[in-house]
């Protein structure tokens, strides 16, 4: 907004005191002594700015442009729960059992202590995929926030713990290390408990549906930017009903 300025009418005759040669830059005159400074010229009616001005307007649309390049080749990365690689139950090894009934008498004395506890503790690991199209320009995975569903039941949530490079052209796996006490999200006894988590490797018995809800963070020349959608990995009947699945 300008400000209007007080005209001094000086008597007639009197021409006043000779403009300073500013050389094309603005000068404040309401404080004695004070310095020029560049400001916009005027040449044959156009207005010609400062060549800082022009270009820091170059570098932000240039640096914009480069941002929004790097968040459409992240979408266009497709992520994927490829395989559970890992599972155990209360330090029993799953991934070769089908069920219950597999499992060695050590093991069931392990599971029964644990129980007698009040806790059992499920680690596993999902190994998700990630597919950089040919073309596409290495991108950066910065962080990637997870919730875990199972069988329609939001359990714990996370993250990774270092940033992950998608070279251009291929497939990168990124493990997901998980861990939660079972016992605080589902009811039954050891052989339920157990032949639900054998289920999650999907070797026997019922199957039980899996999926994270992920968001990804990628690396930009201005900085990370958040992935503004959520997406579902893995089986989609595992969200609840009351989460809308995109």
């Amino acid at each position: 907004m300008s400000r209007s300025r007080k005209t001094r009418h000086l008597p007639t005759g009197h021409a006043g005191p000779p403009a300073p040669d500013t050389g094309g830059l603005g000068v404040s005159r309401g404080v004695r002594g004070a310095r020029a400074h560049p400001g916009p010229r005027w040449e044959g009616g156009l207005r010609i700015l400062p060549r800082w001005a022009a270009v820091l307007a170059f570098l932000l649309v240039s640096s914009g442009c480069a941002s929004l390049n790097a968040l459409l080749a992240l979408r266009q990365v497709e992520f994927d729960l490829d395989r559970v690689s890992r599972i155990a139950l209360a330090g029993v090894d799953l991934m070769q059992v089908r069920g219950y009934e597999d499992l060695s008498a050590a093991d069931v004395a392990r599971l029964g202590i644990a129980l007698a506890q009040g806790t059992l503790p499920l680690e596993l690991t999902l190994d998700l995929s990630a597919a950089n199209p040919d073309g596409n320009p290495e991108a950066r995975l910065l962080a990637l926030d997870w919730d875990l569903f199972l069988d329609g039941v939001r359990t714990v949530g996370g993250g990774l713990p270092e940033a992950v490079v998608l070279p251009s052209g291929e497939v990168t796996m990124v493990p997901v290390s998980i861990r939660l006490d079972l016992r605080e999200f589902f009811d039954g006894g050891a052989r339920e408990l157990v032949n639900l988590a054998a289920g999650l490797a999907g070797l026997g018995g019922e199957p039980v549906a899996i999926a994270l809800e992920a968001v990804p963070t990628v690396d930009t020349p201005i900085g990370p930017i958040r992935y503004p959608r959520p997406l579902v990995l893995g089986n989609r009947g595992a969200m609840p009903s009351e989460v809308t699945v995109p």
